[in-house]
This record gives C-alpha cells, sequence and structure tokens, in this order.
C-alpha cells in the first residue's frame, strides 16, 4: 500500500492505493528543486542584473509618480519578501517619489486590510499608500482603444496617469493565458470588468492555442501583450515558486524579455510526460488557490489532459471561501454540462459574463468525464447542482471511482495541476 500527500488547504490528506494500480505520480521538478541560494540572495541577484532594461533604480530616478502593481490574496507571491526590495530601490533612484501600491485583482473580490497585512506584513499597511483595483466601478479607469482581438482597452487611470510602471508577480502554468506573470498585472490585473470579460470570452477560450503551456498564436496572451505595451510597464519582476510556495528562481528587467526568461525556467520544471488513466488525482496545489471551487478548473484541465474519456477525475480543493463568484455558481448549476455549454457558446464576446470561462472549461472536462470532488466546505447538493459527486476524503473519492471504472483503474496522481504542463 502506498501513501500519497495531496495538498489542500495548508496542509495535506492522504491517498492510498495498492503499488500495482498507480500508473504514475506526475510532478513539476519545482517540487524539490535546490537552487543553491537562499531567497534573499535571489531576489537580490534578479535586481542586480535586470534583463533588458536599466536597473529599477535608474528607471525611478527623476520620476515622481510611481505605481507599483502587485498581486491580490489568491495569489502565493511572497510579497513579504519583495515589496520591501522593491520599495527600497525604488527610493534609492528617487527619494522623493509618491509611491501607490496598486493590488490587481482582476475581477476578484477586493483583498481586504487583513489580508493586506497577512501579505505585505504591517509595516507596509501602515506606511505606504495602496489601492484595491475595482474592475466593476468605471469612473477608475481610463479606454484607451482596441486591443488586437477586438476587444475593448480600459485600464486602471493611475497605470496612465504615473511616470513609471512597474508590476511584481510570479509565474507558473495558466490553463488558458499559457503562463501567469509578466503582463498578466496588466491585464486582467488592473483592467475593468468590461475588459477582462471579452478578453475572457467564449471565442478566445476556446481557441486551441489558449491553454497551459501555450503562447504563440495564443489570442488571450496576445492582447494582454499590448494591453502592457500600450500602458508602457516600464520594469516587472517575477519569480517561479517550488511546492512549498519558497521562491527558487527571479526575473527582473524588461516586462516581455524578463517574463519570456522566466517562463522558460518554468517551462523546463514544469513540463512532464502525458500518462493517461483510468482515474486521475489531483488538486490545486493548496492553499492559496484551492480556497474556492472556481479556482479549481486549474488543476481539473490538467487532470483532463491524463483522463481517458470516460474516466473519473478526483479534485481535491479546501474551497474554505466557497463556490466562488455569483456568476460562476449560477452558471455551473443551470443545467447540463452540454446545456451550459451551448448557453456559453452563443454569448456575444461584448457581452460575456464575469467568470464564464472558468465555467466554460470545467463543462469541457465534465462532458467527458465524471468528476469527484473531495471538500469538507462545500454542501453536498451544491457540489451536485454543479454536475460533480462530493466525497469527503480522497480514499472515498477513489472507492466511488472504481465503483465506476473498474476495480483494475489504472490510477494517475497529479499532487499540484496547476504546477504542471503535460507535454
Amino acid at each position: 500500500m502506498k501513501t500519497i500527500p495531496i495538498p489542500y488547504h495548508t496542509g495535506t490528506v492522504p491517498l492510498h492505493l495498492e503499488e500495482e494500480q498507480l500508473a504514475a505520480v506526475i510532478t513539476a521538478r519545482t517540487h524539490g528543486f535546490d537552487p543553491q541560494m537562499g531567497e534573499t540572495d535571489i531576489i537580490e541577484h534578479a535586481l542586480r542584473n535586470p534583463i533588458g532594461s536599466r536597473p529599477l533604480h535608474e528607471l525611478a530616478a527623476g520620476k515622481r509618480d510611481i505605481v507599483l502593481v502587485t498581486s491580490d490574496h489568491t495569489r502565493a507571491v511572497p510579497s513579504r519578501l519583495t515589496l520591501p526590495v522593491l520599495l527600497r530601490e525604488i527610493r534609492r533612484g528617487s527619494p522623493d517619489a509618491r509611491i501607490t501600491i496598486l493590488i490587481a485583482t482582476g475581477l476578484h473580490r477586493p483583498t481586504t486590510v487583513q489580508e493586506q497585512r497577512r501579505m505585505f506584513g504591517d509595516d507596509i499597511v501602515d506606511r505606504e499608500n495602496i489601492v484595491v483595483n475595482d474592475a466593476f466601478c468605471p469612473g477608475d479607469f481610463v479606454d484607451m482603444g482596441r486591443l488586437p482581438s477586438g476587444a475593448s482597452f480600459c485600464v486602471h487611470r493611475l497605470a496612465v496617469q504615473c511616470d513609471l510602471l512597474v508590476a511584481e508577480g510570479f509565474i507558473e502554468p495558466h490553463f488558458f493565458a499559457g503562463f501567469s506573470g509578466g503582463r498578466k498585472s496588466i491585464l486582467p490585473g488592473i483592467c475593468s470588468a468590461e475588459t477582462v470579460n471579452e478578453n475572457h470570452s467564449f471565442h478566445a477560450i476556446a481557441s486551441p492555442f489558449a491553454q497551459s503551456g501555450v503562447l504563440n498564436q495564443n489570442p488571450v496572451h496576445e492582447d494582454m501583450l499590448e494591453a502592457a505595451r500600450r500602458v508602457n510597464l516600464k520594469f516587472i519582476f517575477n519569480v517561479a515558486l517550488s511546492g512549498d510556495k519558497q521562491v527558487i528562481a527571479a526575473f527582473a528587467g524588461h516586462f516581455e524579455k524578463a517574463h519570456a526568461a522566466g517562463v522558460e525556467f518554468v517551462r523546463s520544471l514544469a513540463q512532464c510526460p502525458r500518462t493517461e488513466g483510468d482515474i486521475v488525482v489531483t488538486s490545486n496545489g493548496g492553499y492559496p488557490l484551492d480556497q474556492n471551487l472556481y479556482q479549481s478548473v486549474k488543476a481539473v484541465s490538467t487532470a483532463a489532459m491524463c483522463c481517458r474519456e470516460g474516466g473519473v477525475i478526483i479534485m481535491c480543493c479546501g474551497c474554505a471561501d466557497g463556490m466562488g463568484g455569483d456568476n460562476f455558481e449560477k452558471l455551473m448549476t443551470m443545467g447540463t454540462p452540454r446545456e451550459i455549454e451551448q448557453y456559453l457558446s452563443g454569448i456575444p464576446p461584448k457581452e460575456s459574463i464575469p467568470e464564464q470561462w472558468n465555467v466554460q472549461v470545467y463543462v469541457r472536462a465534465l462532458k467527458k468525464h465524471t468528476v469527484i470532488l473531495v471538500s469538507d466546505n462545500l454542501p453536498p447538493e451544491k457540489v451536485k447542482a454543479a454536475n460533480m459527486v462530493p466525497a469527503q476524503t480522497p480514499d472515498e473519492a477513489l472507492a466511488m471511482a472504481r465503483g465506476l471504472v473498474g476495480d483494475q483503474a489504472r490510477v494517475v496522481v497529479i499532487p499540484d495541476g496547476v504546477a504542471v504542463v503535460i507535454a
């Protein structure tokens, strides 16, 4: 009997299965990667050696209004380590600069002050000027025309009006933008709901290039790149993280060149060969990405690439924050997967509904696979209404899955489905 820990909320839950039934454990090499340097040294080294750009302190020299975009409470950016260093470098070049930390929420709920204290530390929250993006407040945004797809481009006015725009984030595989980080701090990070909705339209997400690990010809990525160019995103600082959310690499400099270097590093560790299973067990890598069902689609989309048609995906997700947004819950529970997909396919890009994209990818998986959700925070009736099967533990879910596909089922385990790119 083999025991495999599956990330769940801030800990793990055990999965027990016989060795002969285990087809593969697919794990990104970011897990257990030894960078040969401490986190602080990695961060400082990247800032001293920017890619395709002058150092941040030189860019800041003579600038008065500087905006530093950071991520929200749903992301694992180690801002307690990175923000103080970025602020130091900005003030090294411009001691009297007016700095605004702009939290990129996309369409997520606002980041609370309590969450800011956890993310940034009390000193930054008490001393710095922090603004939380609100995509649903039209007066906060400036219309900057159209993006390559034809989507409107409305971005936070602070990003347009500042003398220097800087962003921090982290790079990992993303289920329809290819990879996170870089340009995503701008779109969807600090854009209006209208712009995000169009960028994430059914048509865009349906592209065969809008998937994990793919940037070339990806229409979602291409609009994001143009958005970052249009607002003159001057400098980024992105990190790569291990499975336990430790910094293993950092990339600073020009937003395209530094991000490209980071993507290649992450790809080299994240890309794994496909092994097909009758049952695939996965998770979102635990907190913070498993706070709700909405985010869980990231690992489900990875698992679907390894699950045979008619097979079972077991998704372990804490869901401490419930289902996610109201639109996500409404759409996920409005009918069968095929009915939901048909409804979404009829929505024009300019009328896209917030959160429909995660539903679109979810029902794509649900059409071909049974999804069993392991969560002790969602009522079973809500899980069933969303076309999934509820379970309390991975072992209970595995027993259910075997009842559906047979006792001799081959099991593939992807402990952190977000961290992996299936080749």
